[in-house]
């Protein structure tokens, strides 16, 4: 979460706007605005790829290339695996070359007669086979597939509508709750800007009010599900924390636990199952709510306490804690990271000879060769729909994109570029510039430089060698983590 100092803050809270609870009537009419035109929207015509047929939807169209044609576009797809730009190519090759149809069904591998990016030109104007997702297709083929006629074809039909259905009001849904939070931090930054610069000496209440509309937005991406989903998926780094406390319940032991940023209380429930006297669990966001029906569930009610609030604004229970426990990394380990949070608390709550866990982090770089990546995130300007895009890349460069890297790209030896001690670390330590040379190991074109990091639970666990193995890494050279 970023600092502001006085003189961007100060006065912002007499002219920034009030931020929109996502409950606004605008945005409810938009919504229902929406549902009324779908509602009202006509049939779709979909001109056949191989004859002057108008069918009225899309599977209806590749039924009808199937049946008729002897082409099951589903299977082309899959055999040359096309992507979304393949896929466009393919439909635009075949209108405009009006080739048979039996010319699909005996191509080779490779080349194949649509590679040139002419073929990303449409053919007809807002052709509905261009607006249809190829991965959608193959996932839902079974749904149109097969005989075109009888009960069995209608009933495919509507199950994949329901599927279209389901699909719609999901993303709908996602999106609400996405453009509520960007709207909140549009006026955020908005209020930065036309207030820098502009405010008054001692003015601590505005710089107070950001800190909180900069919080709310943060803490309610926390809310979503999604992402306490994806981050108990990480089996890399859930099991580190379950596998460190489960092996050395002596640490745990009768001891007061704090958990920083708890989410779904999973950290929590294994400090409790590893032998914690009391666990005093911390969110702001809304997921807190879950994780008490997820504590009860479990019956841990009378060992966890969850308390909603940021821990800077909330008073505990206690007046210290022996052990605090977070999975409070971010991408890159500090980019979006909550360790201001959790070396707050451990100023403010942890007793003499008490531990942060994790206790010691590091982060690496290293030398990669990724033409893939690299076409697909540089090259890709030299040539976008047949235009010279190649000034872009001297904004795309520079920013970090977070990406799964296979350790057979790496070129290089890594390099610790810095090591922190959260026992030990303050805030100021968290900005810093590092010397730092990477070992070639292979004669090749460097694409990319790699940034992971490793998080290691050493007080408490023993003595360990003076090169300690990571307890959880994101190195490309490990089970996949979050490389970025």
């Amino acid at each position: 979460m970023a600092e502001y100092t006085d003189a961007q803050c100060d006065g912002a809270a007499d002219d920034m706007p009030k931020l929109s609870d996502g409950d606004d009537d605008v945005d409810n009419d938009e919504g229902q605005w929406l549902e009324e035109e779908e509602e009202d929207s006509p049939p779709v015509n979909v001109t056949c790829l191989f004859c002057d047929r108008l069918l009225t939807s899309v599977p209806a169209a590749l039924q009808h290339c199937a049946d008729e044609h002897g082409v099951n576009l589903v299977d082309v797809i899959r055999r040359h695996n096309l992507d979304d730009y393949g896929y466009i190519k393919m439909i635009n090759f075949i209108r405009s070359t009006k080739c048979a149809a039996s010319l699909l069904t005996g191509l080779t591998d490779a080349p194949l007669p649509w590679e040139s990016e002419d073929f990303l030109r449409p053919v007809l104007q807002d052709d509905p086979l261009l607006q249809t997702d190829p991965e959608e297709l193959c996932e839902d083929s079974s749904l149109w597939t097969g005989p075109s006629s009888g009960a069995e074809s209608h009933d495919a039909l509507q199950r994949r509508a329901q599927a279209a259905e389901d699909r719609a009001r999901s993303s709908e849904e996602a999106l609400t709750r996405a453009m509520d939070d960007l709207h909140k931090l549009k006026l955020l930054a908005q209020g930065l800007v036309l207030n820098a610069g502009t405010g008054k000496a001692g003015n601590l209440g505005s710089v107070a009010e950001l800190r909180e509309d900069e919080d709310e937005a943060y803490f309610g991406s926390y809310g979503h599900y999604g992402i306490h989903e994806e981050m108990l998926k990480d089996k890399v780094r859930t099991e580190s924390y379950r596998d460190f406390m489960y092996r050395n319940p002596d640490a745990f032991r009768d001891k007061v636990v704090l958990d920083v940023g708890c989410g779904t209380g999973i950290l929590s429930m294994f400090a409790a199952r590893a032998g914690a006297k009391q666990v005093i669990a911390v969110d702001q966001s809304e997921i807190i709510y879950q994780a008490m029906d997820i504590v009860r569930s479990n019956q841990l009610e009378d060992k966890i306490t969850l308390i909603k609030g940021r821990i800077e604004d909330i008073k505990l229970p206690v007046e210290t804690v022996d052990i605090i426990i977070s999975e409070w990394m971010g991408y890159f380990l500090l980019f979006e990271s909550m360790l201001d949070s959790v070396l707050y608390a451990r100023d403010r709550y942890l007793a003499d000879g008490g531990s942060v866990y994790p206790d010691l982090c590091n982060i690496s770089l290293a030398a990669v060769r990724d033409a893939q990546k690299h076409q697909e995130h540089i090259a890709f300007w030299d040539d976008v729909y047949g235009f010279n895009m190649g000034c872009m890349k001297k904004a795309v460069v520079p920013e970090a994109v977070v990406e799964v890297v296979s350790d057979d790209t790496l070129i290089s030896e890594p390099a610790v570029i810095q090591t922190f001690d959260c026992n030990r670390v303050c805030l100021s330590d968290l900005e810093f510039a590092s010397e730092f040379s990477l070992k070639i190991t292979t004669t090749t074109e460097c694409t990319a430089i790699v940034g992971y990091f490793d998080i290691f639970f050493e007080k408490g666990c023993g003595n360990k060698a003076s090169q300690p193995t990571a307890d959880a890494s994101t190195s490309p050279a490990e089970p996949a983590g979050r490389n970025s």
